[in-house]
């Protein structure tokens, strides 16, 4: 299937997006499973392990204190802009992203659900307010003044890969209004998206005449919920992704392409509406 083709079915307007890890990836931000992916030699934090335990916590943010490096400085990429423009020309119901690095608001994108939530939050499990991660990220600068670590592999969840000899001595803060456990405002293995996020995604995809799945393997049911619940409307569901996806069976247009040129060329194929 071509661009041209996918142009067609964009042009029509009422399109929903669901982007994946896979659009971030010409930003430096590595994906789990495509081109960029690599295996993680170790599990992922959970919720239950988070909150249970001090160790698992200083784990925790000495790895995504070094990781944050690299996210944070992370800017959007051609991919970004071409869903922001899309957006800008009307022709976007509205955007679900399954990333955690804010590149689609960066871009200019307004009407952006983040269904996993966002790493430049941090939230307190205790009075539960949430604040700005770069606060937080001074904090902790301040109190590891000669603490430093390189790491051997960051992931798209900004979790750096490092040896339990790095994280030894890391210094972790608490919440500063009331000392309470400090947490990234994003949903852990093992944590439930909230049901009235996920009810906006669902009515989202629902009221759309199309369903754009951007850069996602559709490997888990976090996303593959989403088009289950557009073919079962009747939707019309295209893909864009570099390798197969759990979704292509349900797809009437698959594209096995990178995400930054395909929707360049998608753009430069759909007319600019007039000012």
């Amino acid at each position: 299937m071509t661009v041209t083709r996918l142009a067609e079915l964009v042009a029509g307007g009422g399109v929903a997006v669901l982007s994946g890890a896979g659009l971030s990836t010409e930003s430096g931000i590595p994906d789990y499973r495509g081109p960029t992916g690599r295996a993680r030699r170790a599990e992922p934090m959970t919720y239950q392990r988070f909150v249970g335990s001090a160790q698992a916590r200083q784990r925790y943010w000495a790895r995504s204190h070094v990781g944050w490096r690299q996210i944070g400085q992370a800017r959007p990429n051609a991919g970004h802009r071409a869903v922001a423009e899309l957006e800008r020309r009307g022709l976007l119901a509205g955007i679900v992203t399954q990333n955690v690095d804010g590149l689609h608001q960066a871009a200019g994108a307004r009407r952006v659900i983040e269904l996993h939530g966002g790493l430049d939050r941090v939230v307190c499990l205790s009075c539960r307010e949430r604040t700005p991660r770069a606060e937080l990220e001074r904090r902790l600068r301040a109190a590891n003044p000669e603490w430093e670590a390189a790491a051997a592999r960051i992931n798209p969840d900004g979790d750096a890969v490092l040896t339990d000899a790095q994280v030894a001595g890391f210094q972790v803060v608490g919440c500063a209004a009331c000392g309470g456990v400090l947490k990234p405002d994003v949903v852990f293995f093992g944590e439930n998206v909230p049901r009235p996020r996920v009810d906006e995604c669902f009515a989202l995809v629902g009221g759309a005449r199309l369903l754009l799945v951007l850069g996602s393997s559709l490997t888990v049911r976090s996303g593959l919920r989403f088009v289950t619940k557009a073919a079962s409307l009747g939707i019309p569901i295209a893909i864009v992704n570099q390798g197969e996806t759990g979704g292509d069976a349900d797809a009437s247009l698959t594209l096995d392409a990178p995400l930054g040129p395909t929707l360049t060329e998608l753009t430069a194929r759909l007319p600019v509406p007039a000012q």
